[in-house]
């Protein structure tokens, strides 16, 4: 059953949409059948690689979700997508009628898809306690600059701050879609204060000189949806630079098939 309150979204040139659901909440066994029905019988073949029944559950949510949101913005059935892989596995829809760009990132009790028109986006959402040695990942991948910052809060603040650094590098990445062929040491963002407990839009690039890219056609968010996770998205112009105040955001909760609710900011109980 839909929200009664809900009505499809448009999608607007200078907006980008965050789509989320929680893949516990798809524990149903009529729902896991309805989700099945509308995976190609490849999706199935590689749904069921996995070993653990949890992660089978979360890869047949994941692709249930993805289908179900693009449907809420071109008028085809969600079993009807569907998709090919760039070079370096990026998925893009084939032949769509809206210039739709999406990309998708799942974690511990959480799946986050960002979409918008045109541009390239990536996004990415950690389980920021899951046991790590963040300082041994940062002084081998990240770049010297960010290194440098992150080495220099107080030990309290290194893994907030750390899982700040990497979903911003990994939606970087993956906006372009070359995944680790990018080395993640040749680009540094600068995250600054922000005003907002919930997100923070201060955030810049720079590039080393081994990569060829212009800062000035990029902006990235941070957001902060709950204790748990951590959330960035990057877009890149393809076209024109990009403003500070370029892009608006708008989320939405849903669970595919069943609801699908507007909020002000991710809700995470």
């Amino acid at each position: 059953m839909h929200n009664l309150a809900y009505t499809k979204p448009s999608l607007k040139a200078d907006e980008y949409h965050i789509w989320y659901t929680k893949p516990q909440l798809g524990r149903n066994l009529d729902l896991y059948q309805r989700y099945k029905q509308l995976l190609t019988a490849q999706e199935i073949e590689k749904q069921q690689r996995y070993i653990f029944e949890k992660d089978r559950h979360d890869a047949l949510v994941t692709r249930a979700f993805i289908r179900n949101v693009l449907s809420q913005y071109i008028p085809k059935a969600p079993e009807d997508w569907r998709f090919t892989k760039g070079e370096y596995g990026k998925p893009e829809i084939i032949d769509p009628s809206l210039p739709l760009r999406f990309n998708i990132s799942h974690t511990k009790d959480l799946i986050v898809c960002a979409i918008t028109l045109v541009n390239d986006i990536g996004c990415d959402v950690e389980y920021i306690e899951r046991k790590s040695d963040i300082l041994a990942i940062a002084n081998r991948y990240f770049s010297k600059l960010e290194t440098r910052e992150l080495f220099r809060l107080p030990e309290a603040e290194q893994r907030s701050r750390f899982f700040d650094y990497w979903t911003l590098k990994e939606s970087y990445i993956k906006a372009w879609g070359q995944g680790l062929a990018i080395p993640l040491s040749d680009f540094s963002f600068h995250i600054g204060e922000s005003n907002s407990a919930k997100k923070n839009t201060n955030i810049n690039l720079s590039f080393s000189s081994q990569r060829e890219d212009d800062p000035k056609r990029w902006k990235s968010w941070i957001f902060y949806p709950n204790q748990q996770h951590r959330i960035s998205v990057s877009i890149r112009s393809v076209a024109t630079q990009i403003k500070h105040d370029d892009y608006k955001v708008r989320f939405f909760e849903t669970t595919p098939l069943v609801k699908y609710q507007e909020h002000s900011e991710i809700i995470l109980e």
